[in-house]
C-alpha cells in the first residue's frame, strides 16, 4: 500500500479546491454569456443546459468552501460539466468551433482528479468528442479532409499527453519532497512528521476493525559517553548501525523512526502488547549481539526501552509514547538492556540525570 497517498492528496487539495473555484466561477459566468449567445440565435436546448450549468456551479461553489469531501464534489461537478460539454457538440445548430473545448478536458481533469482518474476522464470524454465530430461531419467533404482531421487529432493528443505528463511529474516530485521532510536525514528512518501520519491512518484502521496496535519507545544506553570517548562522527555511525538492526529485525509494515537523539519509536501494526515485547526483546537481543566496529574499535551497544499498547494505554499517538516512554525510564532506573512490557505498572521516575 502507497502510505504516502493521503499525505499527497492533502497537500493536493487546496491548489485543486483553488482550480475547482476558478472554474466554478468561470462556468457561472460562461453560462450566463453563452446561454443569452444561444437565446439570441434560438438554440434554446443549449440555452437551457447552459442555465442549468451556470445554477449548478452556483451551488457547487457554496458547497465546497467548507467541505471536507473535495474529490467527491470534484467529480459531482466535472460529470455534467464534461457531458453538457458533449451535449453542446451534438446540437445541430451548434458552431463547428464549440469543439475546440475538448482540449481543456484533458487540462482540467488532470489538474483537478490527478494522473489515473484524470487521465480516464480525458481518454472518455475526448473518445466521445472524436465519435460526436465524425457523426456531425461525415457527409461534410470540408470539414473530414485529412489535414484539418489530423491536425485537430494531433493537437488533442498532445495537449492530453502533456497534460498527464506534468500531472505525473508534479505528483513525483511531491512524494520524493515529502519523503525528504518526513525522513530522518541521519538514519533514514521515519521523523516524528511521518510518524504521526502513518499513525493517524492506522488508528483509524484499528477503530474500525478493532485490530490490535503497539508503540515501542527505544534509547540507546549510555549512548553520552559513546559520544564523549569516541567522537560525535562515532556516534552517528552507532545510531546508524541500530538503524540498520531495526529494519533487519522488523516487518516492511512496522515502522520505525527517530524521535530525538539516540531516542526511537516504533509502531507496530496488529500487534497486540505481547507480542510488541518479542519485538522489544528481538532487537534488545541483537543490539546487544551486534558490535560496532570503528578504526578496530569494538564498540558494545545495548537499549532500553518501555512497550505501550493501543487501548489499554491511550488511542492517540501522545499518550502511547507517552506512556512506552515511562517505561523506558523504568527500565533505565531497573539497570538498563532491558524492556518493560505493556500492562506494567511503572513507578513514573523522571528520566535519570546522568549519562542514559
Amino acid at each position: 500500500m502507497d502510505s504516502y497517498k493521503e499525505p499527497l492528496k492533502a497537500l493536493a487539495r487546496p491548489y485543486r479546491k483553488a482550480v475547482l473555484k476558478a472554474l466554478l466561477v468561470l462556468t457561472m459566468l460562461g453560462g450566463i454569456l453563452f446561454a443569452i449567445l444561444n437565446l439570441l440565435t434560438g438554440s434554446y436546448p443549449l440555452a437551457i443546459v447552459e442555465i442549468a450549468m451556470g445554477a449548478y456551479a452556483i451551488l457547487v461553489f457554496r458547497a465546497v468552501r467548507d467541505t471536507r469531501h473535495l474529490e467527491r464534489w470534484i467529480i459531482a461537478y466535472a460529470i455534467p460539466f464534461f457531458t453538457a460539454m458533449m451535449f453542446a457538440m451534438a446540437v445541430p445548430r451548434a458552431s463547428a468551433t464549440v469543439h475546440a473545448w475538448v482540449l481543456l478536458i484533458p487540462i482540467v481533469s488532470h489538474l483537478l482528479m490527478g494522473r489515473r482518474l484524470g487521465l480516464a476522464i480525458s481518454v472518455f470524454y475526448m473518445g466521445i468528442a472524436g465519435i460526436i465530430f465524425l457523426l456531425r461531419y461525415h457527409n461534410e467533404p470540408a470539414m473530414m479532409q485529412a489535414l484539418p482531421v489530423a491536425n485537430i487529432a494531433i493537437i488533442s493528443l498532445c495537449i492530453l499527453v502533456f497534460s498527464h505528463v506534468y500531472e505525473v511529474t508534479r505528483e513525483q516530485s511531491q512524494r520524493q519532497l515529502l519523503k525528504i521532510a518526513q525522513t530522518d536525514t541521519l538514519t533514514k528512518l521515519a521523523n516524528r512528521a511521518r510518524l504521526s501520519d502513518i499513525f493517524e491512518r492506522e488508528q483509524q484502521r484499528a477503530r474500525r476493525y478493532n485490530t490490535p496496535m503497539t508503540m515501542l519507545a527505544l534509547d540507546l544506553d549510555h549512548f553520552k559517553a559513546v559520544n564523549d570517548r569516541y567522537g560525535h562522527e562515532t556516534g552517528d555511525l552507532a545510531l546508524k548501525h541500530v538503524a540498520r538492526i531495526f529494519r533487519e529485525c522488523l516487518r516492511a509494515t512496522d515502522l520505525p523512526a527517530r524521535l530525538g537523539g539516540e531516542e526511537f519509536g516504533i509502531l507496530l501494526t496488529n500487534t497486540n502488547g505481547r507480542q510488541g515485547l518479542e519485538v522489544a526483546e528481538k532487537i534488545r537481543i541483537a543490539v546487544a549481539s551486534t558490535p560496532l566496529t570503528v578504526n578496530n574499535d569494538v564498540i558494545r551497544l545495548t537499549l532500553s526501552g518501555g512497550v505501550a499498547e493501543f487501548g489499554p494505554d491511550g488511542d492517540t499517538l501522545r499518550q502511547l509514547v507517552r506512556e512506552a516512554d515511562k517505561r523506558l525510564y523504568e527500565a533505565k532506573n531497573r539497570g538498563r538492556n532491558l524492556i518493560i512490557p505493556a500492562g506494567a505498572t511503572a513507578s513514573l521516575l523522571e528520566p535519570l540525570e546522568s549519562d542514559t
